[in-house]
């Protein structure tokens, strides 16, 4: 059995579809997806109608970003959808319009996908051995009292050594390079997957990892010496 993450995706679904042909994950294995779904990339419809149906089959844990934050919010507060919009809405809504190359609108994300943003993902999770956020965790805290800052926006500025002494698994802090932040304590796996970056799936126990991108293509490695 393998503890398997996954990064932002951002509605790349050419890459998160040669991911996981590639990864191959068994009905054994757990899949846990840090968040940011949906917004800048091609299709993130696509993304959630695959998302749901490995959650059919799969062992899988979904957490929330704070793009499914301000996709809900958006929904009802007229504020919240002019910033939504502006940081990949735009894209997000155009992937569910009717007409390919039309604008979308709410009304066309089916219900199916509001629950799975509401009921069908977490905002944290907690192993023997790790721990899973979308932006990053407050050192001090238990996780249970986590603020809504550190969970899903606050930027990785160096590694998190959480009182748990469990590695911290994030994503959020895009690397533009590709390649994986390791500070050993704390992995981020955001690596810039929809704008000609890599999206990026961690063995979190064996230090292995592969990365697709939007071309499909795939390569992998292991976890390297840790950051200074």
């Amino acid at each position: 059995m393998r503890t398997l993450a996954f990064g932002d995706i951002h509605g790349a679904i050419v890459n998160l579809d040669a991911l996981l042909a590639a990864v191959a994950p068994t009905p054994d294995d757990w899949l846990i997806f840090l968040g940011d779904y949906v917004d800048r990339g091609p299709d993130s419809k696509g993304v959630i109608d695959r998302l749901i149906a490995l959650k059919a089959t799969h062992r899988v844990v979904c957490l929330r970003g704070n793009h499914e934050l301000m996709m809900m919010q958006a929904r009802t507060d007229v504020g919240m959808r002019k910033m939504w919009l502006s940081v990949g809405g735009v894209q997000c809504l155009a992937s569910y319009a009717p007409t390919l190359g039309k604008s979308g609108r709410f009304e066309d994300v089916p219900w199916s996908h509001w629950q799975f943003l509401e009921k069908g993902c977490v905002d944290w999770l907690e192993t023997e051995t790790h721990i899973f956020a979308h932006a990053g965790v407050d050192p001090a805290m238990p996780m249970a009292q986590q603020s809504e800052t550190a969970i899903f926006w606050d930027f990785l500025r160096g590694p998190i050594h959480h009182k748990s002494g469990k590695t911290v698994i994030v994503g959020h802090t895009s690397q533009k390079s590709g390649d994986i932040l390791d500070y050993g304590v704390t992995v981020c796996i955001d690596t810039h997957a929809y704008a000609g970056g890599f999206l990026t799936c961690l063995d979190v126990n064996a230090g292995h990892y592969w990365q697709a991108d939007a071309l499909g293509r795939v390569r992998e490695g292991d976890r390297g010496e840790p950051e200074a």
